[in-house]
Order: C-alpha cells, then structure tokens, then sequence
C-alpha cells in the first residue's frame, strides 16, 4: 500500500493530537477529583504502594513469590472497590478518571501489535478521498451504480460497455501501484467514463493507494502558474501529478492546446510512463481527433501505452 505522504503525515499528527489529548482530558478530572474528594489521594498512594512492593516481589523471586503477589493482587483489588465505592458515594462514576479514547482498540495510537488500526485506515482513506479531488464523486458513483440499462437499447453498445466494466472492475481488484497499466477511455460525454473511472479510484482508494483526478484544464493551469508566475502564497500542485499512484485526467481535448500544454502533456504522459504509474485519460474525441489535435510523439503512447476502453 502507498497512502499519501502528506495525508500519512496530516492523519498522524491528528491521532498523536487525540493521545495527548485523551491524557490532558484525564489530568484534569483526576485534579477535579483530588480537589472535590480530597481523602481520595490516601487510596491513590495505596493502590501506587501495592503497585510498587508488587514490582519487588516480582524481581525478588524466591518460594513466597508467588504467593506475596497473590496477596498484593487481593490488596490493590480491596483498595481499588473501596476507592470506586467513595466516587460513587460523591456523584461520579468508578471510570470518571480514567484514559477515554476515541478507539479503544488501539488507544489512539493508530497501530495494534505494530499494525494499523482499522481506525486509522479508515481515516486515511476518508483523507484519501478529499485528496483525490474526487470527493463528490465517490459518493454516487461507484461500481454498485454503475447501470448497463442505459445501453440495453443497442445489443452492440450493452456487450462493449459490459467489457468495459468489467475491464474497469478487474484493473481497480488487481492495482498494485507500478506496472498496474493505463487506460484511454474515448467517446463523448454522458457516456459513463467520469463514472467509471470514479468507481476505479474509490475501489484503488479504498485499498490503500494515492488517486488523483484532474481535468484537464486544471492541470495545465497548475503547469501554468508554476511556469509564469506562482506570486505571494502560491503552491506548487504539480509534483503530485508525477508521484500518485493513480493520475484520472478527464475531459483531455477541452484545454486551449499551444505549444505549452503539449508539452506539459508529454510530460506526465512519459514520466508515468517511465516510473511505471498508472494513469487514466478520459478524452472527449476520437481517435482521429486526438491525432489530428496532439503531436505524434503523445499519440504514439497514448495508443501504443495505454488500453483502450470505447464508449
């Protein structure tokens, strides 16, 4: 798995927050306590004194060992009913001191016996689709929405698009991150290739994996203030054009095509190509009209590097 570096690092800091958190929380209810209840602090020395003696009992070994901490065991337990019993007796629960985490699985750490939580996971994968740009997307439209009624009208037009989902289905349960391949949706618009290629990123997501859709316009304008100026603030968005796991480019043909966003186009098409990243194009022309519109060094990739799926 590859979640993103900066959703990794974002996720992280928010459950090391919620640790420390969980403990500030239990300070001061402990000091709440102590000031409200002040003959509870002879019962917190006490089960701390057991505690200790326990420690030496332990290390000191011996024949009575065994039987000196059963019978610490049997004290500390005394002390710590009768300690309860004195909350209850002032209005508080037993626990009202105690460590209160949001998973009590992995106590907010994010990992069990050195693997994450599925909390954890989780968030990441929430972050995963606010990161991915998709958001909206994958809320509605996923492989369970996906509808091949609207293509039953042409016998033709149903078996190509039931390949095509099942195309999409296998390459979103096999991504591995490299040399997982590329894939060229064409058609026209209204036809369900934003759909599909928002099912494919969910399902990537989901396994742990850095998606990243763009439209084309967006991208060559994050190329551009890069390029010509970012000014005061400015971010630079287009490192992770190059780095995700999965780049969805949709609507290529749309953008005012110069020189510059040729060249831009070539390259992300040959570095992904190169480092061996998938990527998804969702252009809305043909295959002549890409030909006609891009230069033979993009088109030569885009159909020798990538798997076409017609719509």
């Amino acid at each position: 798995m590859a979640f993103n570096k900066e959703n990794y690092k974002k996720i992280r800091e928010i459950y090391d927050q919620k640790w420390e958190k969980a403990r500030l929380d239990a300070d001061e209810r402990r000091a709440e306590l102590q000031a409200k209840i002040p003959e509870l602090a002879k019962f917190d020395r006490a089960i701390a004194d057991v505690g200790i003696r326990g420690v030496y009992a332990t290390i000191g070994g011996g024949e009575d060992a065994a039987k000196k901490i059963k019978m610490l065991e049997e004290e500390s337990l005394a002390l710590q009913e009768a300690r309860a019993a004195l909350l209850l007796e002032h209005g508080y629960p037993a626990d009202y001191a105690s460590l209160r985490y949001e998973c009590s699985t992995c106590s907010d750490t994010g990992y069990v016996n050195g693997k994450m939580c599925s909390c954890m996971r989780m968030a990441l994968i929430m972050e995963g689709y606010r990161s991915s740009g998709m958001a909206h997307l994958l809320r509605t439209q996923t492989f369970e929405t996906f509808s091949l009624e609207y293509y039953k009208s042409k016998s033709n037009a149903y078996d190509r698009m039931k390949q095509n989902l099942d195309i999409a289905k296998k390459f979103a349960a096999d991504f591995k991150g490299e040399n997982s391949g590329n894939l060229l949706m064409l058609g026209g618009t209204g036809l369900g290739k934003t759909h599909l290629s928002s099912a494919v990123a969910k399902t990537v997501i989901d396994r742990g994996f850095d998606v990243l859709y763009v439209s084309a316009i967006d991208m060559f304008s994050d190329f551009e203030k890069k390029q010509f100026g970012n000014g005061e603030g400015y971010v630079d968005n287009t490192r992770r054009y190059f780095e995700c796991d999965l780049l969805i480019i949709d609507d290529l043909g749309t953008e005012l095509t110069n020189q510059f966003t040729v060249s831009c186009l070539y390259n992300v098409i040959n570095s992904r190509i190169n480092s061996a990243r998938s990527t998804f194009i969702n252009p809305n022309l043909s295959k002549k009209e890409i030909e006609s519109k891009y230069a033979e060094r993009i088109t030569s990739r885009l159909f020798g590097e990538y798997y076409p799926l017609v719509f």
